[in-house]
């Protein structure tokens, strides 16, 4: 798994940056112990960086355990991994803060997280 390839992925996906052309905010994306601030700006990723301090937050957080996304970015997730709502039923992930944003704009979200996930060959 390398953020890396979630901002390159969806900075050259036409269609997904279309879809998030109005959307500019902070989100995090907790992946284990790990907080990443993701700063979109007009449905591009601007920049992926680790969050230092307590006082950095997003406008909402997502969050599981490196296993949890592990299983989500497979080329063919198993049961329960295969969407974030799907791991946020079974606790395999969390969600908090302001969610009118992910909510109005949930498939563009949906798809940049899936993003990173392994093509077929398993090259990620």
């Amino acid at each position: 798994m390398n953020l890396n390839d979630m901002q390159q992925r969806v900075n050259d996906d036409a269609a997904l940056v279309h879809r998030g052309r109005f959307i500019t905010l902070t989100f995090t994306l907790g992946i284990g112990e790990t907080d990443y601030l993701i700063d979109i700006a007009a449905g591009k990723i601007a920049r992926i960086r680790h969050r230092l301090l307590p006082t950095d937050s997003g406008v909402f957080a997502i969050r599981a355990s490196s296993d949890s996304w592990h299983r989500h970015w497979q080329p063919v997730p198993p049961r329960d991994y295969h969407d974030i709502f799907a791991m946020l039923a079974k606790d395999s992930l969390s969600i908090d803060g302001q969610l009118t944003p992910l909510m109005q704009n949930l498939q563009y979200f949906k798809d940049v997280i899936a993003s990173i996930r392994q093509r077929d060959g398993g090259a990620s």
